[in-house]
């Protein structure tokens, strides 16, 4: 059972306030020793460390309730708290003169108060090293509250883009369901309906944070491709060109999805006569590239409002990509010579722990 909050905020205190005023009683004892005092001085050592361990947990207690009180406020208000504890020591550590070793004792009243003021010091010590740690611990909470905050957000704003199913994809695919039901084909319209349900269950049973492998990933668009095949028939023609090594490769899950649809969008939506679209995939060094190429009319030429770089897939895989990998990142849109668009991403080239390229 872990141990509650408190105690393992308060354990660290007492370690440390009971070693530095242990410490206290070992400097003053051993010093007045090395001065050719008595053995028997531990006498007058250990009612000052004892004072001192006692006056400064009620300073903790002040500092405690004055924790969110600015800093200049703050030593305002505790220099009276200070002074009465410095006090507090000087007349125990008088009284054990007086009592112990009669020969030590101040002669004149000047002499008293020089042990008072001898006592400052070491107050103020344990004062600064208290609000010290204390601003310490609270710039680490609040270093990891930022940072636990920060986490939250990036994981959201995956799942919020990774969720944002095209409409067009959906109403497009439901569309073509319905014309084959009244067109009475109903094992074609069956095998969309199963495509279909297959492609929603895997996208959104897959958790957007978690990378998966890249046969994972073309498996996954091989579903989203079987329901366009049904659509589309022999005007659409997909070609693949996967290198070996770059099978086991992890990448964000469904990040090629949105790439397909665009070009199937763009480029064999729009034809007559349909398009290709070829699956690139290979390591070069530290990165890994993967390409969406057509053979449509261009990136801004598939008619009015058909530019293809301000669709909603395009924008959320830039997003996820930047939130995912930061600079170490790209997509490239270039419009090829002889026709058609080619979609790169840059990614770095990571693997699964156990694989091999």
């Amino acid at each position: 059972m872990p141990e509650p909050a408190a105690t393992q905020t308060t354990r660290p205190f007492w370690l440390l306030h009971s070693a530095g005023w242990s410490g206290v009683f070992l400097v003053s004892y051993l010093a007045a020793l090395a001065h050719g005092e008595p053995v028997g001085y531990w006498k007058i050592s250990l009612p000052l460390a004892g004072a001192g361990f006692l006056v400064t947990l009620g300073l903790r207690h002040a500092l405690r309730r004055l924790a969110d009180v600015p800093p200049r406020r703050l030593i305002a208000v505790m220099a009276a708290p200070v002074v009465l504890a410095c006090c507090v020591m000087a007349l125990v550590y008088t009284f054990a003169l007086v009592a112990w070793c009669r020969d030590n004792r101040p002669a004149t009243g000047w002499g008293y108060v020089a042990d008072m003021a001898s006592t400052i010091y070491i107050v103020m010590t344990w004062v600064g090293l208290y609000v010290g740690i204390k601003y310490h611990q609270r710039l680490r909470r609040q270093t990891e509250a930022a940072l636990a905050a920060s986490a939250i957000a990036h994981e959201a704003q995956l799942r919020m883009l990774r969720y944002q199913l095209n409409p067009h994809f959906l109403f497009n695919t439901l569309n073509a369901i319905s014309t084959l039901v009244l067109d009475h084909d109903t094992a074609a319209a069956n095998r969309m309906v199963q495509g279909l349900s297959a492609f929603l269950r895997h996208s959104l049973d897959t958790d957007p944070v978690r990378q998966v492998t890249l046969d994972e990933e073309l498996a996954a668009l091989e579903l989203y491709l079987g329901i366009e095949a049904v659509r589309f028939g022999e005007r659409l023609s997909v070609e693949r060109d996967i290198a070996p090594d770059c099978r086991s490769a992890l990448v964000p899950g469904l990040l090629l999805q949105p790439l397909v649809e665009n070009a199937i969008k763009h480029a064999v939506a729009r034809s007559v006569t349909g398009g290709t679209i070829r699956l690139f995939a290979c390591r070069d060094g530290s990165q890994l590239q993967l390409g969406v190429t057509d053979d449509g009319p261009g990136a801004a030429g598939a008619g009015p409002g058909g530019d293809r770089r301000a669709g909603v897939g395009l924008r959320n895989t830039r997003e996820r990509l930047r939130v995912l990998y930061g600079a170490r990142q790209g997509l490239e849109i270039r419009e090829l010579p002889t026709g058609g668009c080619d979609v790169r991403l840059h990614l770095p080239f990571e693997q699964a722990p156990g694989s091999s390229a």
